[in-house]
């Protein structure tokens, strides 16, 4: 699958590996499809895992590691054989570990360029956006993460709505996966500048890089990003939004709690949440 052609340079900013942690939820097979097809278009490698835990107490006889490993291998194995993989590169892994430092352990050592995650792995509220174990992942993880809507199947984005509340980018190679999403699928970038109580001076500069990226900009002032998105996101019409994670960034109103509610934020399409830019 060829999304238009790309020059030497955009080349370089290709995601090569893509991680998706799996969960217990009923959405299982739904967004492993949909991780396949998104992997497909960009011929990358796909590393399907699962981390689990085992807490025994003091003198305990048997050994269960090994038993819940196989089950973990098997259960995702069996997720896979479901699947159409349209020749994609899948890897298999279970990891034992605490959930954040083992992901990131495992994005480190397989040079992963972005997480692909449910919002729900294992929560049944229907008010929950994302329950406990993907909230984890989108605000303790520095990597950039594709938050896939339960159901949702692939298709080629072409509107981008980056919605941030400070366009100052410090940090190197942190518009990598826009840019390479924007490339492969030759979509328009366009960016929503929110004013916000935390507003400082230089905030709505926007950088050279960023420039190249996006193609249009609107400015409004809302109390939160969040409620910029909600107000300005028919006019736009996007079919993939994009924001900044940062401690008190698009997140904020929950940060404290894991788990995110969907009176606070939800998405009925994909979420491209990027590592924070300063």
């Amino acid at each position: 699958m060829i999304y238009g052609e790309m020059s030497k340079n955009t080349k370089l900013k290709l995601m090569k590996n893509i991680l998706v942690p799996v969960g217990s939820s009923k959405n299982a097979l739904s967004h492993l499809q949909y991780a396949v097809d998104f992997a497909e278009a960009f011929g990358a490698k796909l590393f399907v895992v699962q981390v689990y835990n085992v807490y025994t107490k003091a003198g305990t006889m048997i050994k269960v590691d090994h038993i819940i490993e196989r089950e973990s291998l098997e259960f995702l194995n069996d997720l896979v054989s479901q699947i159409d993989i349209k020749g994609v590169d899948v890897v298999v892994k279970t990891l034992k570990g605490k959930l954040i430092d083992t992901l990131e352990l495992a994005c480190k050592a397989a040079d992963v360029d972005l997480v692909l995650i449910e919002p729900r792995t294992n929560s049944i509220k229907d008010e929950v956006y994302l329950g406990k174990t993907s909230g984890k992942i989108i605000k303790q993880m520095d990597v950039p993460a594709l938050i896939v809507p339960e159901g949702y199947k692939f298709s080629k984005p072409s509107n981008i709505l980056m919605a941030i509340k400070s366009a100052i980018i410090r940090k190197d190679n942190v518009l990598n996966p826009l840019e390479a999403i924007k490339a492969r699928f030759n979509a328009t970038v366009d960016l929503l500048l929110v004013k916000t109580p935390y507003y400082n001076d230089g905030d709505f500069d926007v950088s050279k890089d960023l420039n190249t990226v996006i193609s249009k900009v609107t400015k409004t002032e809302n109390a939160t990003t969040f409620q910029g998105v909600l107000e300005h996101f028919q006019s736009h019409n996007p079919d993939m939004l994009c924001v900044v994670r940062r401690k008190r960034g698009f997140f904020v109103k929950k940060w404290e709690k894991n788990t995110i509610l969907k009176r606070d934020f939800h998405s009925s399409i994909p979420v491209l949440v990027l590592s924070g830019l300063k």
